[in-house]
């Protein structure tokens, strides 16, 4: 019966872990929608808000997050994180109803209920990244059992990733004016239904708490350690670029004023499906790192990866835009290939570098922390809120500038500083 139960759980956790990915990359594409409305007028800063409230939360929720696990444990903190999750689904559903046709400051109304929304799911994302991790490896009784059931859940993740771009895009087709929230209610209901239904499957899983470690107290602190400091600005960094590239693209490709040139009435959905590329591209290479990792260190890996994506990133910018190549995405009637600039391409091709980054990254920011790692995996999950600030820098910038490829020296920049991190910063030295 215990069997059956961990088998139960195991599941349930692995479809948390792709809704983790379903929720955060869901602020993009519906972005598209937000940025044709009437008072935003074609702002991508203004779009891409919804992403930046989603990663926003990582900064108010990181450590409090940790510290919700320690005083009522996993379980109970993975159904307040599904609670919350379903409220801010429902919030952003709401926005589709609530304050339609109103405005706030000359700006939509339910665009504000909309934001309010996203921050909220942010909160359950954030939680559940703390939670879900532990208890897997919790699950599957740690060692290698316990990481193959965490690299199943990634590898889960990274599918949602790749589905969720594409699967909105699907829905909304051409986006105009016209185009209201309400079009992507279909992802919405699916959203709420899998947390209502991974919520009753949870609270009737029995699931142990591990026991807690004694500890003296006295934890070094793992700022003094120079490192580490520099990770920690990698990390911030790292997110940023993960979420920026694909968000972006997905903008550009979509813009009928942006200058890829693709047919306004397909646009959006070849835009979802070309950004939804890059997340697939991301499990693979998380998948080939899964084989190579023993034997190549994270040093190598971390500076090969960032080298080849600023070639990639600096390439895309400078290619001209009439230049094309064909990549096989959905039309809106089937799949086939498709004419689209090959800057994109090679955007896309930045998922493989990507997809090691955060693990290379934070096992060279914990090397001889010892005592100090709880207290340095806290401050990572605060910055993951870089996915809210790059990104929307990054947009700010195309607006000021008229140019989507100008954005990207913001990825150049932060890829840049990876790569002297990787072969520099990541030395281990106390500050």
């Amino acid at each position: 019966m215990k069997k059956n139960g961990n088998l139960i759980a195991i599941v349930t956790m692995i479809f948390l872990f792709g809704m983790i990915s379903f929720v955060t990359n869901l602020a993009a594409p519906i972005g598209v929608i937000w940025k044709q409305q009437p008072g935003i007028d074609g702002s991508n800063a203004l779009g891409m808000m919804g992403n930046m409230m989603n990663f926003l939360a990582y900064l108010f929720m990181g450590i409090p997050a940790g510290k919700l696990i320690t005083k009522i444990g996993y379980k109970k903190t993975a159904l307040i994180a599904i609670g919350v999750g379903f409220i801010g689904v429902l919030i952003q559903f709401l926005s589709g109803i609530i304050g339609v046709g109103s405005a706030i400051a000359g700006l939509p109304a339910n665009w504000f209920i909309y934001l309010l929304g996203a921050f909220v799911a942010g909160f359950s994302v954030c939680i559940l990244n703390t939670v879900v991790n532990p208890m897997l490896n919790l699950l599957g009784g740690g060692g290698k059992k316990g990481n193959q059931l965490v690299q199943m859940g990634g590898t889960f993740n990274s599918l949602m990733g790749t589905i969720t771009p594409m699967f909105v895009g699907a829905l909304i087709g051409a986006v105009t004016k016209d185009t209201i929230i309400t079009d992507v209610n279909p992802v919405m209901y699916i959203a709420m239904c899998v947390f209502l239904v991974t919520f009753i499957i949870l609270a009737f899983v029995p699931i142990e708490n591990p026991q807690s470690a004694s500890e003296s107290g006295d934890a070094e602190s793992p700022w003094k350690y120079r490192h580490f400091v520099f990770g920690v600005i990698a990390i911030f960094l790292y997110v940023g670029v993960e979420v920026g590239i694909p968000g972006t693209l997905n903008f550009y490709l979509s813009d009928p004023d942006g200058g890829a040139g693709l047919d306004p009435s397909t646009a959006a959905t070849i835009a979802g499906f070309v950004a939804g590329t890059y997340w697939f591209l991301m499990l693979v290479g998380r998948f080939v790192s899964s084989f190579i990792s023993g034997a190549v260190s994270s040093r190598t890996q971390l500076s090969c990866v960032s080298a080849v994506a600023t070639i990639l990133v600096l390439a895309a910018m400078f290619v001209p835009a009439s230049v094309g190549t064909s990549m096989p995405v959905f039309t809106g009637s089937g799949f086939g290939m498709v004419e689209v600039p090959l800057s994109a391409l090679l955007l896309v091709l930045c998922g493989i570098c990507t997809s090691v980054m955060w693990g290379t990254i934070f096992n060279l920011a914990v090397e001889g922390l010892g005592s100090a790692t709880a207290l340095a995996s806290g401050a990572f999950m605060m910055m993951v809120v870089g996915g809210g600030i790059l990104p929307l820098l990054q947009n700010a910038i195309a607006d000021a500038a008229s140019d989507y490829m100008v954005s990207y020296w913001v990825i150049v920049a932060a890829v840049l500083y990876i790569l002297w991190y990787a072969v520099m910063g990541s030395k281990v030295k106390k500050a």
